[in-house]
């Protein structure tokens, strides 16, 4: 079964130069222009990938990523914003987006971000698949908290998690090299799979959002914490003195 995504942009010429692009990668493209019928169609059909222009007829880009977030936790996201427009970037981010691009892009940036979300999506179905774990799997397995790499599944505290394909990797490689600090750029190229000047917001805000549902207290991460001036690294004592 191919992979199918749905484009939501109300330029005509844009959303064709899209469609055109994605095309070449194999998989089944859909273009909506009005905002409404998009969401309605997000929450309707199970798509490999959504792409949302934030400004949108009836219903905005952002307000499509949050509600779709809210009832598909698992949707893989790319939001498409103005160069200028770094609000709406880091506003998509927060509530949920996995990806963002900026206008204008070139075809094989483009290629380039859906096929890292479309890997993520696949590892996730062959996860979700899996009806046991056997003996031999191999579970990260850190204090309280159990990474299990081959179901996507996080547990901490006997809690299960509910993380997109993108916080789960971020939160495994992360983990998989406790105390070792990571540069915003090391971390875009090998979670998102590439490496561009701009797009730090993008490790921020999953940094943030991953820190929303595995810390106490995400104001004060022992788990993910910062490392001023370098980058992030993750804590396995704060595992214990999270709970």
């Amino acid at each position: 079964m191919s992979d199918s995504v749905l484009i939501v942009e109300d330029d005509r010429d844009i959303a064709e130069l899209i469609s055109v692009n994605l095309q070449e990668l194999g998989v089944e493209v859909s273009i909506q222009e009005n905002g409404a019928e998009a969401l309605a169609l997000a929450l309707e059909n199970d798509y490999s990938l959504l792409i949302l222009d934030v400004m949108l007829p009836e219903v905005s880009g952002l307000d499509i990523c949050r509600q779709v977030r809210d009832k598909k936790p698992s949707q893989a996201i790319i939001m498409l914003t103005a160069k200028s427009s770094e609000t709406d970037r880091v506003l998509g981010l927060e509530l949920g987006a996995d990806d963002y691009m900026t206008k204008p892009f070139s075809a094989r940036e483009l290629q380039a971000r859906v096929r890292s979300q479309l890997r993520k999506v696949h590892v996730m179905q062959t996860a979700s698949t899996q009806s046991f774990a056997p003996a031999d799997e191999k579970i990260l397995t850190i204090g309280s908290l159990q990474i299990n790499q081959k179901n996507h599944q996080v547990v901490l505290a006997d809690n299960t998690l509910e993380l997109t394909a993108t916080e789960f990797e971020l939160l495994h490689h992360l983990a998989s090299h406790p105390n070792q600090v990571f540069n915003r750029s090391q971390l875009l190229e090998t979670v998102w799979g590439y490496h561009h000047s701009g797009y730090e917001h993008t490790v921020n805000s999953h940094i943030n959002r991953l820190r929303a549902k595995i810390e106490a207290d995400a104001a004060s991460p022992q788990i993910v914490q910062t490392v001023w001036g370098v980058g992030y690294k993750f804590n396995p004592e704060g595992v214990v003195n999270n709970i």
